[in-house]
């Protein structure tokens, strides 16, 4: 099982939110819906360089993935918290023998902020950063590396998203998707959709690895 962290096991989406909400408000531009959109689940550098672009900031990129970056990182370890289910479903892998890791689009840094602060880092033998790829999320790069960490072929590995941009690289992969997206109002088609980590269906499935 291959999890994504960001709104997926962890609630930092709303972190992100402030993060981003006070960096449009410096440039005195609102931050809604749309601009959510723009950036959810894309790497930093991504992120920042469609922020550059909303900003009019050419080439502004690198500076604006600076500033968000001390932003995300402020918030995300004082607030974040665990997304509810997440704890029990990657202890019911565990107890289960199933090889887990985390792919994600944050940095090493912030994605082991997020995970220490919700308790979860102990939990993960394989953690994979964008910064440690060469080309992150949609670029199925992640997941194939994972999968290879995880000695498993995609086919046999599940992957957990919450993003379009992380479902386009899992599929490029060849990796199934269960879908948890964030944005409800969302087309999310990935092979599974729940409303939740909690989705009984889901942890009775879990479970009964462990009777086998």
């Amino acid at each position: 099982m291959i999890f994504d962290c960001d709104g997926l096991l962890m609630d930092t989406e709303p972190c992100w939110s402030v993060a981003e909400t006070e960096l449009f408000s410096r440039r005195g531009l609102p931050f809604g819906p749309d601009e959510k959109a723009l950036v959810i689940g894309k790497s930093l550098p991504a992120a920042a360089d469609a922020m550059a672009e909303v900003f009019g900031e050419p080439g502004g990129g690198a500076g604006i993935a600076d500033e968000l970056l001390r932003l995300v990182t402020e918030v995300v370890t004082a607030k974040a918290e665990a997304m509810p289910g997440a704890r029990e479903l990657v202890e019911l892998t565990a107890a289960a023998a199933v090889p887990v890791a985390v792919a994600s689009n944050s940095p090493r840094a912030l994605l082991e902020a997020a995970l220490v602060r919700g308790g979860l880092s102990e939990m993960f033998p394989v953690k994979l950063a964008a910064d440690e790829v060469a080309a992150p999320k949609p670029d199925p790069e992640m997941y194939s590396t994972a999968c290879a960490l995880l000695n498993v072929e995609p086919a046999d590995a599940l992957a957990f998203e919450d993003s379009m941009t992380g479902l386009r690289s899992a599929r490029a992969a060849g990796v199934p998707v269960i879908g948890v997206p964030t944005l409800k109002q969302q087309d999310f088609p990935a092979d599974v959709v729940i409303a939740s980590l909690r989705d009984e269906e889901l942890l009775t499935w879990v479970r009964g690895w462990t009777q086998r």
